[in-house]
């Protein structure tokens, strides 16, 4: 597996307050997981940092060759109970931290397998680039995303609407979150994307699969942030990418 990663504070803003960490679990095997941090910058920042690390260390610590669909399932989604916990307690004991969370994507990734858990809106592709396919595996944890499902806006109108930016799920904002989780079958060439809103509202979803085509993954990161600056570079824009 390859794996890259980049990351930038956008044109809007003086702090960043996403944060991501990647790495091999085993051989043939590993993790990836972004967050974007909310609270005031000082306040977002420390969440979304704390939040990857405690979630780093618990998929670490706890993934073992030849677990099932199911014991993955519980390390995902109890590494992001854990983490809101902790970020919640510490809100909880520090005023200049009230009310601070982050958005969350996780994946584990093996060779015929990607399991995802996520809260927030930061989301997770599937991309095939010989065909040109993509596929969001997360739905997002959004107000606008409701809005469109109880048919009360379009998906056109979503894409510009003033409330877009408000989440309806995020850690460490209240002492329990619900993560949702996904696994999916992968194949040799996929590309599994894990992004901030920063590269999701800024780019299309057609740009996400053409970008990928021809280029080092490396090369395929960085055509996905400067784009989304070059778009208006509005928020943080985090991107963490894996071939399989």
């Amino acid at each position: 597996m390859i794996l890259a990663a980049k990351t930038d504070v956008g044109v809007q803003r003086e702090n960043n307050q996403d944060s991501y960490s990647f790495g091999e679990l085993l051989p043939g095997v590993c993790y990836a997981i972004v967050c974007d941090g909310m609270g005031g910058a000082a306040e977002g920042a420390v969440a979304s940092r704390e939040c990857v690390r405690i979630m780093r260390e618990r998929i670490q610590n706890g993934f073992y060759d030849g677990m099932s669909d199911r014991s993955v399932r519980a390390l995902m989604t109890s590494s992001v109970d854990l983490a809101n916990k902790q970020i919640f307690n510490l809100s909880l004991k520090d005023e200049k931290y009230e009310g601070m969370g982050t958005t969350v994507v996780a994946a584990i990734i093996t060779q015929d397998y990607v399991y995802v858990v996520h809260a927030g809106d930061s989301r997770a592709y599937l991309i095939n680039p010989a065909k040109r396919d993509i596929v969001q595996l997360t739905r997002d944890h959004s107000v606008v995303q409701k809005m469109v499902e109880d048919g009360t806006i379009t998906a056109e109108q979503a894409a510009d609407h003033p409330k877009k930016h408000l989440i309806t799920r995020a850690v460490g904002v209240d002492s329990s979150v619900r993560a949702d989780f996904c696994q999916e079958n992968i194949y040799p060439g996929d590309i599994i994307l894990l992004c901030t809103d920063g590269l999701t509202n800024y780019s299309s979803v057609s740009q996400l699969v053409l970008f990928s085509e021809g280029v080092s993954l490396d090369e395929y990161v960085s055509k996905l942030v400067e784009n989304s600056i070059e778009n208006g570079g509005g928020d943080n824009v985090t991107v963490v990418a894996v071939s399989v």
